[in-house]
């Protein structure tokens, strides 16, 4: 199953025909925002915030991608390295080593136009964190109750077409998450109590399910939009471990995430009843 994003005319000319945009005309090259940048073409998590330099070229400069996001490839005037995106190999830019800009030494020079930003921080300085743990309405539904969450979405992330519909994520085929998008005020709470209580209201060591739901939609998962958050998720990860539990729990960089059709949020407000598959169980002291 395959559905990527329609490109505007420029956006096609780079992508599909390799073309480059005029240097210094890109939104991205002063950009300096905590976040992802993800294919604009089909949402695959590309580089972290955490990898972009200025370079001064005139184009996004990065030092080190995604793991498995990127496809190195001789590019046509034989000379130079074109990056390409790994899953539907879209020109992103080309790669250049051994110019001593970072220790890494590597920069990428990415189009602005090949990439699309998902970032850390709302316009009003509050933080996202994106969570998958069985059906969305009940982890929302305990989610939207901490004090200093300011908002829950029900939706879809990680998986590989873009704009799914919720019948394509529930025939397993999109590879998407039922997920929550979790706005919250870090002045009020921060990220380590959110995800220590997201997995004590599911359980995180059930593989493709929750309670009766059954299915890859249904599987546990933290995506991070910053390296603190991965740090943080992997610790909380390790201290369930290290209490003899086995987390299924997946981290990885976060994909863009698109909102459930409009009857599924809010559900348990709306219909009045309750989880029936999430409770919080005290696993952190």
């Amino acid at each position: 199953m395959k559905r990527y994003h329609s490109l505007s005319d420029e956006e096609a000319k780079i992508l599909l025909h390799k073309s480059t945009e005029l240097p210094g005309t890109g939104e991205y090259e002063h950009h300096d925002y905590s976040g992802i940048y993800c294919c604009r073409q089909c949402d695959q998590p590309l580089y972290l915030s955490n990898a972009k330099f200025s370079s001064g070229c005139g184009w996004p400069s990065f030092d080190e991608e995604i793991a498995g996001a990127i496809i190195r490839q001789l590019d046509a005037d034989g000379r130079r390295t074109e990056i390409i995106c790994s899953r539907c190999r879209g020109h992103l830019g080309h790669v250049f080593r051994g110019e001593a800009f970072t220790k890494k030494n590597t920069r990428h020079c990415v189009n602005s136009g090949s990439m699309r930003f998902v970032g850390l921080k709302t316009e009003q300085g509050c933080e996202r964190a994106i969570f998958a743990g069985g059906c969305f309405w009940g982890v929302e539904y305990l989610l939207a109750q901490l004090a200093g969450v300011i908002s829950v979405r029900s939706g879809y992330a990680q998986g590989h077409i873009v704009k799914p519909s919720y019948e394509e994520v529930c025939s397993g085929l999109s590879g998407h998450a039922e997920c929550v998008e979790v706005i919250f005020d870090t002045n009020k709470i921060d990220f380590k109590t959110l995800a220590q209580v997201f997995l004590e209201i599911h359980d995180p060591c059930q593989q493709d399910c929750q309670g009766p739901d059954v299915g890859s939609q249904y599987r546990s998962g933290i995506y991070y939009l910053s390296l603190e958050q991965a740090r943080v998720a992997k610790e909380l990860l390790e201290l369930l471990t290290a209490q003899g539990l086995k987390p299924v729990t997946e981290v990885l960089p976060a994909a863009i995430f698109y909102p459930a059709e409009d009857y599924h949020q809010h559900y348990y407000q709306k219909t009045g009843q309750e989880p029936y598959c999430h409770a919080r169980v005290k696993r952190f002291s």
